[in-house]
């Protein structure tokens, strides 16, 4: 039988750096999508909500929705007789102009004002 001397592991720590590195770099990837993505919802939400308190007062709601809402979001407003809808949805981008495969939206309904 060998006797194993000192420094014999001579590598291990570089292979398990090289192994373990991408999966903290995915991690953390998935961490700042995720919080991204949170981010996102909410800036949908509340720009949904302005924008429906603003038709409901008779106002444009586009200003409230370029306001507030992240920037390629898009929305649809459908007025009826006594509610007014506005439904903002948006990818969220947690790498500047790559986009995540995921859409966020969010849905405000105010009552029309006399």
């Amino acid at each position: 039988m060998r006797r194993r001397w000192p420094g014999g592991d001579r590598g291990s720590f570089t292979a398990e750096y090289a192994a373990g590195l991408p999966a903290l770099l995915l991690l953390l990837y998935v961490s700042v999508s995720t919080v991204n993505a949170v981010n996102t919802k909410i800036q949908c939400v509340d720009a949904a909500r302005e924008a429906a308190l603003a038709a409901a007062r008779g106002e444009p709601p586009a200003p409230a929705i370029e306001r507030i809402a992240p920037p390629g979001a898009t929305y649809d407003v459908a007025e009826g007789t006594d509610l007014i809808t506005v439904t903002v949805t948006a990818n969220p981008r947690p790498l500047g102009d790559v986009a995540l495969p995921l859409t966020v939206t969010a849905e405000a309904t105010a009552a029309r004002e006399p």
